[in-house]
């Protein structure tokens, strides 16, 4: 018996599970199992937390095939809110355990002490990685992603986990669908990546929508997020603070050119607790 709290932020939702008190032995084959809609809970994904060795708390993700993913923005405002609420931690400020390294949250309970929302450090944004991107150079600026023969001029940003930016006209005219995989398996990213379609619009919103790396459509991404707000600055379509704007809902991205760190606000919910009888 393992008991779980399904929790999302924005619509990106997840099955976490406290694995101290429940470990998992094969998390890939669970998360492939219970992420299914119909035979399963249904979710974008599993994410296992325990304490650290290094931080206050580790976060391990899985994608709904199994995959293992580096970071997750969306799930650490979740895994805050999970240690908070189960009263696994009193501080509002901890540190988190990732694959992309050590990142800090800002926990922000309401007035009955329930935490809504969180900020998250999600420490630097690069714009270049040889491991990410099959280029001399390691990213984008010189080399078109072509999809059936058509050319997307975009923009490489690794927030831990690889994103490729394209900006467009109008977003409502982009089959996600259709061009997300094909741009995910194509040869120039060997560890495959995570794909954001933007439309610019005004006062620095930023209409996004996301096809994510071993999940597919989701409603929101937060790594996503970060690194569209990141490409439209360094591209000179807005400024150091973005709010993007996608299926879920909306994040706040400020992105510090001094430091080169992105700090993230939204929300975090949970949807349900349950037991399953594995």
């Amino acid at each position: 018996m393992i008991q779980f709290t399904k929790m999302h932020g924005l619509g990106n939702d997840y099955i976490y599970v406290n694995t101290d008190l429940y470990p998992i032995a094969n998390p890939a084959e669970f998360s492939i199992k219970w992420s299914k809609p119909h035979t399963g809970i249904g979710s974008d994904g599993l994410i296992m937390i325990s304490r650290s060795e290094v931080a206050d708390f580790q976060m391990r993700i899985f994608n709904a095939d199994g995959t293992e993913a580096l970071m997750c923005g969306n799930g650490s405002r979740c895994v805050g809110k999970y240690v908070y609420d189960h009263h696994l931690t009193d501080k509002t400020s901890i540190t988190l355990d990732t694959l992309s390294g050590i990142k800090h949250i800002t926990l922000l309970p309401d007035s009955e002490g329930v935490v809504k929302r969180a900020v998250v450090d999600m420490g630097k944004a690069l714009t270049r990685n040889e491991l990410q991107v099959n280029t001399p150079t390691g990213d984008l600026s010189q080399t078109p992603v072509l999809v059936d023969g058509k050319e997307f001029r975009a923009t490489y940003v690794c927030m831990g986990n690889p994103h490729v930016v394209i900006f467009v006209d109008d977003i409502t005219q982009i089959e996600v669908d259709k061009i997300g995989p094909k741009i995910e398996f194509d040869p120039l990213f060997p560890e495959r990546t995570n794909v954001e379609f933007v439309e610019v619009r005004q006062d620095d919103v930023l209409r996004m929508r996301v096809w994510e790396r071993g999940s597919g459509i989701t409603q929101a991404c937060g790594t996503g997020a970060c690194a569209t707000a990141v490409a439209a600055f360094l591209t000179g379509r807005a400024g150091c603070f973005s709010k993007v704007l996608m299926d879920g809902g909306e994040l706040e991205i400020t992105y510090d050119e001094v430091n080169g760190h992105v700090l993230m606000t939204g929300p975090a919910e949970t949807s349900f607790e349950g037991v399953i009888n594995e």
